[in-house]
């Protein structure tokens, strides 16, 4: 029998669930499914147990975790080399796709929906999970009343400034921030597999 406050629902991995909020009964990760979503495997810990969650949130034991801490991946060092003018940017591995998006001035819409300036289509991103902010030099990061939080350098933050090489994971996904202060190495070979445009300002 249900106690009172508990999660109304449980559901493995594989089933259709319906829309809404699900957490893993493991670690605590949440995913948003859309309806005709099937209930993923946690991203985080490979749990396949999940139990239907408020989105204004409930009683859990487990706080939202960073991913496991990994090296930097191989093609970060070429990323920054192949970039050709000063300016600060994200790089990202969006399944296989490397994307390198150059911030603007004003704020930058990370998140699931498609109002979003970097939209991850994914159940562990939340519709609004963050903002990044852009002004007189300055670059901020806040969490945007995300499920899973924003995290930089593995750390939960509600608003950090971020510097270069800072690493922001956003549901499964991992951001490197760039920041590029000259054109010092002069011209570069294009970086062929990089899709590289302008973040709109709010």
């Amino acid at each position: 029998m249900m106690r009172e406050g508990e999660p109304f629902e449980s559901f493995a991995s594989g089933t259709l669930a319906g829309a809404g909020c699900f957490r893993c009964q493991g670690c605590g990760f949440a995913v948003a499914l859309h309806e005709g979503d099937e209930v993923p495997n946690c991203p985080h810990c490979g749990g396949e147990d999940f139990k239907r969650s408020s989105i204004f949130g409930d009683l859990s034991l487990h706080e939202p975790v960073a991913a496991p801490s990994a090296a930097p991946p191989a093609w970060l060092d070429e990323t920054r080399r192949a970039l050709e003018r000063a300016g600060d940017y994200l790089a990202f591995d969006e399944d296989g796709q490397l994307r390198v998006i150059a911030l603007c001035d004003g704020w930058t819409r990370i998140g699931r929906s498609l109002s979003a300036d970097i939209r991850f289509d994914d159940p562990t991103v939340s519709r609004r999970h963050a903002l990044v902010n852009l002004q007189q030099g300055t670059i901020r990061i806040l969490d945007d009343r995300s499920l899973n939080g924003v995290f930089v350098n593995g750390e939960r933050i509600d608003l950090r400034e971020l510097g270069d090489g800072d690493v922001i994971t956003v549901g499964r996904f991992r951001l490197y921030l760039l920041r590029l202060e000259s054109d010092e190495h002069g011209p570069a070979e294009p970086f062929r597999s990089r899709d590289t445009h302008h973040s709109p300002v709010a």
